[in-house]
């Protein structure tokens, strides 16, 4: 099944022809090569761009292994452009383009600030490229020795950096043929990478699931940073998928990882690993951000994970608690459309008992774009008015004139009640793409 991908299409075509490299990053396995190679060349065909004017390489073929050498593929690429007309170059796996000597160059004359210079890499590929007007370039590339993130910093501010994730539940609903609230609930198992969601039975979504995580992710964090083993990182990676959405920092997770499983580690060893998670894509952090000081804070954060089936995988599937995986959901979502999305904490004073004390009030999602913020809270059940004020105690603290949503779970439409707090089911809030834009101001 050829899913398109619309959204992630429509970023592509926007940035055609802008003069920089397109670089597509994400977590290994969430569709990166597909995209480029199959629905954007596809595209291109339909837009009756010829055949030879898409150059085509996969770096990790045995049979284009001489193209590894930077200097033989930019002098392949400049071949295959014969005229003036746009040519599209496509690049897949770019890491694995080696790192060689630069010929011009005697490293005795070079400072050790700039022993970079001795080299040719990619990078001098690419930025050459960059200079021919009627050349486009996209590439895709992670692996062990270099992951996304590397290489969107390989490019020094030149790259246009489009990050893809696993399927939204708009797509998976596409492909499940389920009703809605079906879909919803083994999106909420199984989640969204394009494998997972294509295997024919649960039992292979979950080998596969399981695999993905043991033998790609981690074993790419452990050779990549030349760990000794996955042991201290496998188990941090439990607490945390334990933990979605609960506020966090590396001491607390370091006293979770003793008490619990009897770990033994540091303080600076966790930050690093935490560093890992996130530069793979596994782990996604989120900082806290006080709504009436307008500054963020340093510590506790909350750290959601990249796919919900990842999640559910690396607990053997055991802790499937609806409400901490919907608001999982509704995080991954924000992210994917491009929003700018922290943790709200509102510092409200009161008198308990007749003394002064300040309250914590926290706001699941402050959500900011460069036309507005939108406030969302998640709850899985509002079952009645007592769960309403608790769910909603936080956003009345706040005295500014932004909108105000609770997601709650079920297919409910949008409802607003008397304070202006709009209610919506979470089905509805996946499927629309505009819902946030129209609470924007």
């Amino acid at each position: 099944m050829n899913i398109k991908r619309k959204f992630y299409l429509d970023e592509l075509t926007k940035r055609m022809h802008n003069g920089r490299t397109k670089i597509i990053t994400g977590i290994r396995r969430c569709g990166k090569s597909h995209l480029l190679f199959v629905t954007f060349k596809q595209f291109l065909l339909e837009q009756k761009v010829k055949k030879e004017r898409i150059i085509e390489i996969s770096l990790d073929d045995a049979t284009q292994k001489a193209l590894t050498n930077p200097l033989v593929l930019s002098e392949f690429i400049r071949s295959k452009i014969k005229d003036n007309s746009w040519h599209y170059v496509l690049i897949d796996e770019i890491q694995e383009c080696l790192k060689i000597r630069n010929p011009d160059i005697d490293p005795k004359t070079i400072t050790p600030e700039d022993k970079e210079k001795c080299f040719i890499t990619f990078y001098n590929v690419l930025n050459g490229l960059e200079r021919i007007p009627n050349v486009d370039v996209y590439v895709t590339g992670s692996n062990s020795r270099m992951l996304s993130k590397d290489i969107a910093t390989d490019f020094r501010g030149r790259g246009d950096v489009l990050q893809i994730h696993p399927f939204s539940f708009s797509e998976y609903l596409e492909t499940s043929g389920l009703s809605e609230s079906k879909a919803f609930g083994n999106y909420l198992r199984y989640g969204g990478l394009p494998l997972s969601v294509l295997a024919s039975d649960n039992r292979e979504k979950e080998r596969y699931l399981k695999n993905l995580f043991n033998e790609i992710y981690l074993r790419d964090i452990v050779e990549r940073n030349k760990l000794k083993s996955d042991y201290v990182i496998g188990k941090l990676c439990d607490v945390l998928s334990s933990a979605v959405g609960s506020l966090t920092n590396p001491h607390k997770l370091v006293n979770s990882l003793m008490s619990s499983l009897g770990v033994k580690t540091t303080d600076k060893v966790i930050k690093r690993y935490l560093d890992f998670l996130e530069e793979s894509f596994i782990f996604s952090k989120t900082a806290r951000f006080d709504v009436k000081g307008k500054h963020h804070l340093d510590y506790p954060s909350k750290y959601y994970a990249e796919d919900v089936g990842l999640r559910n995988a690396r607990l053997n599937f055991r802790q499937q608690e609806e409400t901490h995986l919907m608001e999982n959901v509704i995080f991954n979502e924000l992210m994917r459309r491009g929003y700018s999305v922290d943790v709200g904490v509102i510092f409200a004073n009161s008198f308990v008992n007749g003394k002064h004390v300040v309250k914590q009030h926290e706001i699941d999602f402050v959500v900011n774009d460069a036309s507005g913020k939108v406030y969302v809270q998640s709850a899985f059940r509002i079952d009645d008015e007592n769960k309403r004020l608790r769910e909603t105690e936080g956003m009345l603290k706040i005295r500014d004139s932004f909108r105000k949503i609770v997601v709650i779970g079920g297919e409910s439409e949008p409802w607003t009640d008397e304070n202006g707090i709009t209610y919506v089911g979470v089905i509805p809030f996946l499927l629309s793409e505009k819902i946030l834009d129209n609470a924007m101001i």
